[in-house]
């Protein structure tokens, strides 16, 4: 039996981003999203999230920790002097490390926050991932499993994927690289799991997809999807006619449309039939 989670990430990245994540979900395509707690359009993101219907999305925390301004106050190691997380490449660089105390507190501190900001508002947080997957990190996978577990969060993801070598000629260099480091760092935070009530997928799909996924790369993957639960990660959304200068801004381009109109085609639909993948949310799990 093959079952396929198609998670859209970075809702509430802006407004305009947003409309096309909702728009994927009204289709039935988009089966769960996973939220920036301190995303610029979170207000946006959570009313439409009031206004679906009988849509069946879960919903998980998309942890950020490189682009914005952060929830908790008073850090001093996540941030620079302007008081904003320091971007992509060098929180990397930080969060490669491992055993540094003070850090790991603010990480503690700073998900906490992103955590309470879904739980006031009323978000059953059902799994838990990484913008840029930073929580596979060394010095964040141990609390992000702790207080997953700790909360009641019963999905994790790990983003660990084998390349796939019918696509080698087609993925740049750079994003092989990378892609292969986050999933080795995954192999190695799945073990963190090891003890605890925290589940992840069978499979996951979506790190050589990163700026090229289309219909025919999307139809490349599903052919060969694997038997058991996969969670595919998609970034769909609509590029905002004049977005507004933030760290957020370059998020919204015509990579999301492609990936949108991707998941919006009949073609699609026509995959999932022929291969016999049902869609699915991530799944309740009774405790």
């Amino acid at each position: 039996m093959k079952q396929l989670i198609v998670n859209a990430d970075d809702l509430g990245a802006d407004e305009a981003r947003s409309r096309g994540i909702f728009e994927a979900i009204e289709a039935g395509v988009v089966t769960s999203v996973s939220l920036l707690a301190n995303g610029p359009a979170l207000n946006d993101a959570l009313r439409r999230i009031r206004s679906l219907g009988s849509n069946k999305v879960s919903f998980g925390l998309h942890l950020n920790l490189s682009e914005g301004r952060p929830l908790s106050s008073d850090l001093r190691i996540l941030v620079g002097p302007d008081g904003s997380f320091l971007g992509k490449a060098a929180t990397h660089r930080l969060l490669m490390q491992d055993g540094d105390t003070a850090l790991r507190e603010e990480v503690s501190r700073e998900l906490s926050a992103q955590i309470e900001v879904l739980r006031n508002v009323g978000i059953g947080i059902q799994h838990i991932d990484g913008h840029q997957h930073v929580h596979v990190f060394p010095a964040v996978r141990r609390t992000v499993v702790q207080q997953a577990e700790g909360h009641g969060m019963p999905w994790i993801r790990i983003p660990e994927e084998t390349f796939p070598l019918d696509q080698r000629e087609d993925i740049p260099a750079s994003l092989k690289e990378e892609a292969l480091l986050f999933s080795k760092m995954a192999g190695t935070a799945r073990h963190e799991l090891n003890g605890t009530g925290i589940r992840t997928t069978d499979h996951f799909r979506g790190l050589f997809l990163r700026g090229r996924l289309s219909l025919m790369t999307l139809e490349k993957a599903l052919r060969v999807l694997p038997s058991g639960l996969t969670e595919l990660m998609v970034h769909p959304g609509r590029v905002p006619a004049a977005a507004p200068a933030s760290p957020f801004s370059t998020f919204s381009n015509r990579d999301r449309e492609q990936e949108l109109e991707a998941l919006l085609s009949q073609r699609f639909r026509e995959i999932l039939e022929i291969e016999n993948i049902d869609l699915t949310p991530f799944p309740e799990i009774v405790r």
